[in-house]
C-alpha cells in the first residue's frame, strides 16, 4: 500500500497550490479519502474529506470556500486545490484512506505560505 503526496511548496499569501495523492496497493474507489494537515508544534487537523465516489465532500471551516477536494478513481488519485492561501495554512499536508477499521496514511508534502 502506498499513498504518495506531491505538489507542495512555498507560495506567497493569496497564492494557490494543487496537491495530489497517488494511491496504489488497495482498491482506491472503496475508500473514503481525507486531507489532514499538521503545523509545527500542533496536532493534526482534519482539512477535507471526499466520499468513495467523490460526490460528497466536506471541509473544515478554516478552509471552506478556499480549498476544493476531488478524486479521480480511474487514476487512483486524490487532489486538493488550495486557493487564497494564508500563512496559517502552513503545514505538512498528508492524505488518508479510510474503510471500516483500516486507515492508510501518506508521508505528506510541505506547504509553506510566506511573503
Amino acid at each position: 500500500v502506498q499513498l504518495v503526496e506531491s505538489g507542495g511548496g512555498m507560495v506567497q499569501p493569496g497564492g494557490s497550490l494543487r496537491l495530489s495523492c497517488a494511491a496504489s496497493g488497495f482498491t482506491f474507489s472503496s475508500y473514503v479519502m481525507k486531507w489532514v494537515r499538521q503545523a509545527p508544534g500542533k496536532g493534526p487537523e482534519w482539512v477535507s474529506s471526499a466520499s468513495t465516489g467523490g460526490g460528497n465532500t466536506y471541509y473544515a471551516d478554516s478552509v471552506k470556500g478556499r480549498f476544493t477536494i476531488s478524486r479521480d478513481n480511474a487514476k487512483n488519485t486524490l487532489y486538493l486545490q488550495m486557493n487564497s492561501l494564508k500563512p496559517e495554512d502552513t503545514a505538512l499536508y498528508y492524505c488518508e484512506a479510510l474503510r471500516f477499521s483500516t486507515t492508510y496514511r501518506g508521508q505528506g508534502t510541505q506547504v509553506t505560505v510566506s511573503s
